[in-house]
Formats: C-alpha cells, structure tokens, sequence
C-alpha cells in the first residue's frame, strides 16, 4: 500500500503509519514532481529552491524529472495589472504595515535559500496566463526549469511585468529559447487550451494553493516548506519507492 503524504505550511512531513516496512533495495529510485505554481507567486520560489537544494542532498538516493503545472493566483487580473498594497488589501484585508512586515519575511526567507528578492521593484501585481503558455512551450524545447527561474527572477529580482510580451521574450532568450519562436507561441495564442486543461485538472484535484508540490502522482506537499522538511519527505519516498509491493498487515 502506498500511503498518502500531506504537509501543510511549515509543518513536518510524515507518511501515515499504516505501511509495512521492508527491506530497501540500494538502487536509486527515480521521482516524477509535478510543481504546481504561479510565476508571481512568492511562496513558489520558495519552495522552489528549497525543493532543489533537497534534491541535492539526498543525492543518489534519488533522481527526479521536475514538470511545471500552471496555476494562476489572479486568473482575472487586466493587462495593467494592479498595485500590490492595493491587491493585498483588498484580497486579504492586510493593513501597509502587515504587508511590510509579510514582505520582510519572505524576503529573508528567500535570501536564505540564495534568492534575491527584491521588494522595493515589484510595485505591482500582473496576469500571468501568457507566462503559463509560454512556459508549455519551453516543456516541449527542454527548457522549462531553465525558463522558470529565469521568470522568476525577471519580476521578483528585476521588477519586469511578467505579462508583458517584450519582456517574455526577452526571459525566453536568456533561458536559452529562440526568441522568434517564442514570439508566435505569444502572439497566435498557442497551447492556451493546454494550459486551461491543466488548470482545471489540478482544480479538481483540490488543489487550492500554491506551490503545491506532487510527488510520483500520490505524494502532496504544500506550501514554501523548508529544505530540511523536503529532504525528509524526499528520502521517504524514494526509500519507499524501492520497495516491492506488498499487502498491508
């Protein structure tokens, strides 16, 4: 029986009891990861670079092909975008001083993990659907973790508008692209009913928030968990990964 693994916001990890334990076979076991997430969402980049510096510490335990699942936090944001404090207070009801003191918060906490994010750019909130599209492009190219760090850091290291078409070519061609292809794939509209499929998939998978990260199709953890709590998740399920079907006592 493979049993479920849900972690909810800077909470430990753990696999339910009930599975009967074997013994491990040494071989590497390979791990599919669907990361769910928003180009503009904090929390992702986050859990993003903790992921990643999990994986590699658990090493040769395991080896795992990353896939990134489109998920939009403000699906009907206009192509203007909004002013944070604004969007914030509106949607959360924070107050300019809470969204400081949420803002230094994550700041630090990205900083930890080597990412700079930088408050003082990012004045606004956009759409990030064409984003979406693009980054199903660069699934197909091979590029898709390399297109998604790049955007990333566009809006929340460099403060560039996410949905504007220049500025997404231009993140394309430094995550090593073809710029003019890039350019179709905005402009005719491609792969938007493959990003919306996706959409409703995860949707109604209950998939509410994000990052939320899918481990081999049955293992949940939510939320910009820290490294430390990745890893253990990740050696558990690899551990688990290699052992051979059995019945539940």
């Amino acid at each position: 029986m493979i049993c479920p693994l849900v972690a909810g916001e800077a909470q430990p990890v753990k696999l339910t009891t009930s599975c009967l334990v074997v013994k491990v076979n040494p071989m590497t076991s390979h791990l599919k990861i669907d990361f769910v997430s928003d180009v503009s969402c904090p929390w992702c980049v986050i859990g993003l670079r903790s992921l990643e510096q999990a994986l590699e510490r658990v090493g040769d335990e395991a080896t795992a092909d990353i896939h990134f699942q489109p998920f939009e936090l403000n699906p009907q944001m206009p192509p203007q975008g909004q002013d944070i404090a604004e969007h914030i207070a509106q949607k959360y009801g924070s107050t300019p001083e809470q969204l400081i003191r949420n803002q230094e918060s994550i700041r630090a906490r990205a900083a930890a993990l080597g990412f700079a994010l930088n408050m003082d750019k990012r004045s606004r909130i956009y759409n990030t659907f064409d984003a979406h599209r693009l980054l199903h492009w660069a699934g197909l190219e091979g590029r898709q973790r390399d297109l998604k760090r790049a955007l990333f850091a566009a809006y929340f290291t460099d403060g560039r508008n996410p949905s504007d078409h220049e500025v997404l070519i231009n993140v394309a061609a430094q995550a090593g692209l073809e710029p003019v292809r890039a350019r179709e794939v905005l402009e005719s509209g491609l792969y938007a009913d493959e990003v919306r499929e996706r959409e409703r998939f995860y949707g109604e998978q209950r998939i509410h928030a994000v990052p939320s990260v899918i481990v081999n199709d049955r293992y949940l953890i939510q939320g910009g968990q820290p490294v430390e709590v990745f890893e253990q998740a990740l050696r558990k399920i690899a551990a688990e990964s290699r052992q051979p079907a059995v019945e539940q006592s």
